[in-house]
């Protein structure tokens, strides 16, 4: 009888692997990855290759449009689940909160090799215009007019600073607060003219193939090194506890600089983001082998081939 019962016990036990084996990565709950996006195509950008990727898994994603500090809010409210544009140092302010409060993770650090800060058309550089001290000496020429995105956005706060800083000789001039399409959509007209145009600049993002230079001198708004900064993926509280696969997942994927503007460069030219992030995996497939290392699809199968048949297919 004892030898009988042990039996029993042993193969319940390897039942009960084998079957583990199969058990879903993720609970049902994990299965709509919630995401934000500022309205920036640097994160449309990325924000389409994980939704390419959750996809494979067998994942859904859904991506609301929301201004950094709502999008900040929202994930400190448990509404979002992860966001791919914690750009630092621009976004201190919004970071600090969260890790006072511990709402928020950080999973990885996805990019590094940014810029963000103030520039001005090739020819105005050329003019003499190369250090945010110049500004002041021009001011007719730029009608005391600076163009920055979203209203809101941490970086046209640091802007609205550096107006009010009694070092950069600024006052009187104005933050135009517009969005990415509407700013670059002025940095544009004002150069089949030549005006004088200084706005908010980074990389990646195409803008940097219109011919722009970044200006030296807001280190203290925006950074050393011409606003070098990095961003990071953060998610929200207990996230990385409650759907374990999909956190580590996204603690795997990292981007560059150019794999990010060849994306942005097909947005640009009117392909859909899915289509663009799905085109660039089927022309890159080796990314996948690091951001898929050990990770499973929702119904718990090795997720790397998965993936890539989902992009091939």
């Amino acid at each position: 009888m004892l030898r009988t019962v042990s039996t029993f016990s042993l193969t319940l036990a390897i039942g009960m692997v084998a079957a583990g084996a199969v058990l879903a990565a993720d609970p049902a709950s994990c299965k709509t990855v919630r995401m934000s996006d500022p309205g920036w195509s640097d994160i449309t950008s990325t924000n389409a290759l994980a939704g390419v990727v959750l996809e494979g898994l067998g994942y859904d994603q859904s991506v609301d449009t929301l201004a950094v500090p709502v999008g900040y809010q929202a994930l400190a409210n448990r509404q979002i689940d992860v966001f791919l544009g914690n750009w630092m140092p621009a976004q201190t302010k919004f970071r600090q909160q969260l890790d006072v409060d511990g709402s928020a993770e950080e999973l990885t650090r996805n990019l590094t090799g940014a810029k963000f800060t103030l520039a001005v058309p090739n020819y105005v550089a050329e003019a003499g215009v190369k250090d945010v001290k110049d500004l002041a000496v021009n001011a007719d020429k730029f009608k005391k007019e600076i163009y920055g995105i979203e209203p809101g956005a941490p970086a046209n706060q640091n802007i609205q600073s550096m107006i009010e800083a009694p070092g950069y000789a600024l006052s009187g001039w104005r933050l135009v607060d517009s969005s990415e399409q509407g700013m670059l959509s002025q940095v544009q007209r004002a150069e089949r003219s030549k005006d004088w145009i200084v706005f908010l600049g980074w990389a990646p993002h195409p803008m940097n193939n219109m011919g722009i230079t970044y200006l030296s001198g807001a280190d203290e708004f925006f950074g050393p090194n011409y606003g070098g900064a990095e961003v990071f993926t953060l998610a929200r509280k207990g996230y990385g506890a409650e759907c374990p696969n999909a956190a580590k997942l996204f603690g795997q994927m990292e981007f560059s600089v150019e794999m990010e503007n060849q994306i942005m460069a097909a947005l640009a030219d009117g392909t859909d983001a899915k289509a663009a992030a799905r085109d660039w995996l089927k022309a890159n497939p080796g990314v996948l082998d690091t951001w898929l290392a050990g990770v499973e699809t929702l119904e718990g199968e090795p997720g790397l081939p998965a993936v890539k048949a989902s992009v091939e297919g």
